[in-house]
């Protein structure tokens, strides 16, 4: 199997047009790490890294260093965060527009016939560009804010020392200004990466992200099995968290390809003077339509009403209900009961609810009357609409049942068995499924280039994948 992956890498370098498109891909993911790695002016990056170092000490388990929130997004950002660095705010408002104007454009007439128009796609790419700036402008004051008084964010009361060198109105306007250049120009960069790479240019940067947090993943290893002080863990334990990510990863990729087959048949039927053959095919139904969706919508959500319980508990002191509301931020707390099963229902509701206004199968139905087709054994119209949506709603479920799993499973092992969060997180969770997603998307893409030139892919060699198309 490995030989077979060799060669097909070789035959990737053979293709001149392959080959350019990987070294420009390679050279924008570089650019892309220098902007996570370029400091702002006036601030003083070191120290916050430092104290994330301190955390990461202390806890070494839990949250991504014991920083709650900031935390959990320093872990899409690449450390970005950690330096207060240009690219700080990463690419994740860029996919929180697009989230955005899909959902609208699921429920708002006009934009949903601006999307069936001829060049109609380009305009909403547009104002997801437009979206993506406000929402920067938005967040990179308020992180400006946060960096001038970081013993005010929940998390950093022990935070010594000052950040910001001058602070002020000025500082804020120049740090929002840069923070919204910086995501600006990883959005060009992953769109060029589209464009001109090897495909899949948002995705990139945010798989780019995660993987440079592997070295404190060794470093978390380490710890656990060599640590300064104390008796580490049993080897035997490494033996079974290697067969346990083996395992998830095996089973991300298969849930992640897997689908249903739903065969269409097409009648013979006249078009004009010319008689089109009929013919038989099939409608894919993925089993995780959604992808990482709705962990991603559950997880943002849930990191707030924590944060929020407790800060106005702190607020209002003793007495006046205040042990009400800190009970309730302990309660909601990441890694509680609680917290588990919220973010569960929440991830099954999200499922549900992105297929809801992303799959449309009255449309389907009506486009296989149109052309002829129609599902063995299943009348055209509202037949075929309630089978398809009868289908999905099964294999939705399967789906988000699997999205729980996978969404808990870090937690369990960093609260319950002690694993850093730096090594958790590559057993589950939003991280893995995004990164298995894109290299398999990766390798789809390079297929097809591949395939051009008449050389066998990633995915093409041997045995088919099940539950690939052809």
């Amino acid at each position: 199997m490995f030989s077979q992956y060799f060669q097909t890498l070789q035959n990737c370098l053979k293709v001149k047009e392959l080959q350019s498109r990987i070294f420009f891909t390679l050279m924008l993911l570089v650019v892309c790490r220098v902007v996570a790695m370029t400091p702002i002016p006036g601030l003083d990056g070191q120290l916050l890294l430092s104290f994330f170092d301190q955390l990461r000490e202390q806890q070494g388990s839990g949250t991504e260093g014991g920083a709650g929130l900031l935390g959990m997004y320093s872990m899409f950002t690449g450390g970005a965060l950690e330096r207060c660095a240009v690219g700080s705010l990463g690419i994740m408002p860029y996919i929180s527009a697009t989230i955005i104007i899909q959902l609208m454009t699921a429920v708002v007439p006009s934009l949903s016939k601006l999307a069936r128009e001829e060049g109609g796609r380009t305009q909403i790419i547009k104002y997801g560009r437009y979206l993506t700036v406000l929402l920067c402008l938005g967040q990179g004051f308020v992180m400006s804010v946060g960096w001038e008084n970081p013993r005010n964010i929940p998390g950093f009361g022990e935070f010594d020392g000052e950040l910001v060198a001058d602070p002020g109105l000025w500082y804020r306007i120049r740090t929002m200004i840069l923070l919204t250049t910086g995501t600006v120009l990883l959005m060009w960069l992953g769109e060029q990466i589209t464009e001109r790479g090897i495909g899949n240019g948002i995705s990139l940067v945010i798989t780019v992200g995660i993987i440079a947090r592997v070295d404190q993943a060794f470093l978390g290893i380490r710890d656990m099995f060599f640590p300064a002080s104390g008796e580490g863990a049993h080897p035997f334990n490494g033996v079974l968290l290697l067969v346990l990510l083996l395992t998830v990863v095996g089973v991300v990729i298969a849930v992640t390809q897997a689908m249903r087959k739903i065969p269409v048949q097409y009648a013979q039927r006249q078009v004009g003077r010319k008689m089109m053959q009929g013919g038989s095919t099939y409608f894919p139904l993925r089993v995780n339509y959604a992808g990482v969706m709705p962990i991603i919508f559950a997880q943002a959500i849930l990191m707030f009403p924590a944060q929020i319980f407790g800060t106005i508990g702190r607020w209002l002191g003793e007495g006046n209900g205040a042990d009400f509301f800190i009970g309730l931020g302990d309660a909601l707390a990441y890694g509680s009961f609680w917290n588990l099963a919220m973010q569960s229902l929440m991830i099954l509701f999200f499922s549900y609810f992105w297929v809801a206004t992303q799959f449309n199968e009255t449309q389907i139905a009506d486009d296989l009357k149109k052309a002829g087709g129609y599902i063995p054994g299943v009348r055209p119209g509202n037949a075929t609409r309630d089978f398809l949506h009868h289908a999905m709603s099964r294999l939705t479920l399967a789906g988000a049942m699997f999205l729980v799993v996978i969404a808990v499973i870090p937690t369990v092992l960093g609260i319950n068995l002690e694993i850093p969060f730096a090594v958790a997180q590559f057993f589950g969770g939003t991280s893995l499924l995004i990164m298995v997603g894109v290299m398999l998307d990766t390798m789809r893409q390079m297929e097809s280039h591949l395939a051009q030139h008449h050389y066998d892919g990633f995915l093409k060699g041997g045995k088919k994948v099940r539950g690939r198309a052809g």
